[in-house]
């Protein structure tokens, strides 16, 4: 399975373009997820809200390794590809995956208990 369909790949980056020019001030949107990928054998999510256009194998969003301490940040798809869970399974998306919050709101969450709940 492919990890983006282009409809999600060009959600990710009108997200981009419109987050952009707002990058790094109080005026920076919190979108709600486009995407969720997660390893089925290794407890690692990502909950992503754009890819930056300047640089399009990096998104942006929520990431959990599973070691209880999620964080806000950037990932590299090609980083993705090359990752692989215990049983040696690829990264995956979630196709039943809808947001019901903002990015913000699911940080929040998954600072307080450790871990992204969706």
């Amino acid at each position: 399975m492919q990890l983006l369909t282009q409809d999600l790949r060009n959600k990710l980056l009108a997200n981009g373009r419109q987050q952009l020019p707002l990058r790094g001030t109080d005026g920076e949107i919190d979108f709600v997820p486009v995407v969720k990928l997660f390893t089925p054998d290794a407890g690692v999510t990502w909950l992503l809200t754009e890819i930056d256009p300047e640089h399009p194998d990096i998104a942006f969003g929520l990431c959990d390794l599973g070691l209880g301490c999620p964080e806000l940040g950037s990932v590299s798809f090609t980083e993705l590809a090359s990752v692989r869970g215990r049983l040696g399974l690829p990264v995956e998306r979630d196709l039943h995956f809808r947001a019901d919050k903002r990015l913000s709101a699911y940080a929040s969450e998954a600072w307080r208990v450790g871990r992204i709940r969706v």
